[in-house]
């Protein structure tokens, strides 16, 4: 029901049947003609995640947007979030629910060797996946492509010696963020497309920071930028 999504079931425990939590989840769900069905210790057995607390929802297959799409609808200055094959479905959420708080137009992520949007994914985006649009695509250096054609800068994060530290960089136009993988950082196709590339100064002994936390870090200093002009 968040941002439109349309859920086909909601399945809540027997013994929370009382429950006065679960008023407004009834509610809303009499509201928008979404069934429920009251079940058993047995039926959430089969779940592999324990954190629902006896309330499970199940909704429609997700609704990837088109890259063309999201272009012709961006805002201006745009932001669009590239993932370069972040494989992790709580690095995705995270990303995601980021995304969603800075305003970004879009998150970009490729079909294969990468975490698509499922149910560990919208768990951890908070929900940022009802009204942020997730666009998959075959070939994401192709697609990095499409997006300079279309006028954005392009700007990758990267461990390089040449790596631009994020807070001297100006992020205020148009851009495509690009997150590398877990370890592997970006991809050497991906980096090649990049116009530049930006770096976090570490000032501990572990070199590098978690593919979300590194997102956080610069998606917010886009943010903190455009709201300074």
């Amino acid at each position: 029901m968040a941002g439109g999504e349309k859920l086909l079931r909601i399945h809540v425990g027997d013994v929370r049947r009382r429950d006065p939590a679960l008023r407004e989840i009834l509610a809303a769900a009499g509201d928008a003609a979404i069934p429920v069905r009251f079940e058993g210790r047995g039926f959430f057995a089969q779940f592999p995640y324990k954190a629902h607390q006896s309330v499970v929802a199940f909704a429609a297959p997700f609704d990837y947007a088109s890259l063309d799409e999201v272009l012709e609808h961006r805002a201006r200055p745009s932001l669009i979030v590239v993932l370069d094959h972040i494989t992790d479905p709580h690095n995705l959420g995270a990303v995601i629910r980021t995304a969603e708080a800075v305003a970004a137009d879009a998150v970009v992520v490729p079909e294969r060797r990468s975490a698509g949007v499922n149910a560990t994914v919208r768990k951890a985006s908070a929900g940022a996946t009802a009204y942020v649009p997730i666009v998959r695509v075959s070939n994401v250096a192709q697609s990095v492509r499409a997006l300079k054609a279309a006028g954005l800068w392009v700007a990758g994060a990267d461990l390089s010696a040449d790596a631009v530290p994020y807070d001297q960089a100006d992020l205020k136009g148009d851009l495509a963020l690009v997150i590398g993988a877990e370890g592997v950082g970006l991809s050497p196709v991906v980096r090649k497309e990049c116009d530049w590339v930006l770096g976090i100064p570490m000032a501990g002994r572990i070199a590098s920071l978690n593919a979300s936390v590194a997102a956080a870090v610069l998606l917010f200093e886009v943010r903190r930028q455009r709201a300074a002009c």
